[in-house]
């Protein structure tokens, strides 16, 4: 099985979260205020006042940016049938992520001071500036333990990459991108057509035959019901 598929088994049923397409209609907040749909996307006012502090913030520098862009597509790197990890913005999620939770702030940022440390140590350059065989000999070290443990001095990076991993993989499956990379196809209407015949006749009940064509057409069940001050159905 390829890498690729490896994450998507592991991710399929693990995350129940995913991005909603807004189609920028205007609608009103909780305050009657009207706003534009693609700001609100199902955000209270306070939440939405959250968001735009966090967004106006930054916690990771450039170059650390940089950095995680670089580990993102190691990570999951483009396919024949779907973008990279940093297509999909992830690196931006992860710089969200540190904001909105900051206990995520410490260990990623330690964790690529690790892997600075540890690049300049084995080839005395930047983890940026190696080339892809280099970076991807000291991210093996971390990635793939010993079936004995890690040694000492690589257990840090080892618990930085598994930190990271875990974060691309959630950006990454709770894209757009993500999502369509995974075939999910969300919520389908079905057809009905009513209680099956062995089930009525089980509980002694029965459709009127009158109000049968209308309760189910299949022609019209997208239409929405409603009824006439009488509860007569009148659609």
């Amino acid at each position: 099985m390829k890498r690729r598929e490896t994450l998507k088994s592991l991710l399929i049923g693990g995350i129940a979260g995913a991005t909603i397409t807004t189609t920028g209609c205007k609608i009103e907040n909780i305050e009657g205020e009207t706003v534009a749909s693609e700001k609100l996307y199902g955000r209270t006012p306070s939440e939405i006042e959250h968001d735009e502090k966090i967004m106006a913030e930054q916690y990771f520098s450039e170059a650390e940016l940089s950095t995680i862009a670089v580990l993102c597509d190691i990570i999951l790197p483009a396919t024949a049938t779907a973008g990279s990890a940093t297509e999909a913005e992830v690196p931006d999620f992860i710089e969200f992520i540190v904001k909105d939770i900051p206990r995520h702030q410490l260990p990623l940022r330690g964790g690529l001071m690790w892997l600075e440390i540890e690049s300049n140590r084995r080839f005395n350059q930047s983890f940026t500036a190696l080339s892809d065989s280099d970076q991807i000999s000291i991210i093996d070290d971390i990635a793939y333990p010993d079936e004995d443990g890690t040694s000492p001095e690589l257990e840090p990076g080892r618990k930085f990459f598994k930190h990271i991993r875990n974060l691309t993989l959630t950006g990454y499956y709770t894209s757009q991108m993500g999502i369509k990379d995974l075939g999910y196809a969300g919520n389908r209407p079905n057809i009905w057509d009513g209680v099956p015949q062995d089930v009525l006749d089980k509980h002694g009940m029965a459709y009127d035959e009158k109000l049968l064509p209308i309760y189910v057409d299949q022609s019209k069940r997208e239409v929405q019901a409603e009824w006439d001050d009488k509860g007569n159905l009148i659609t």
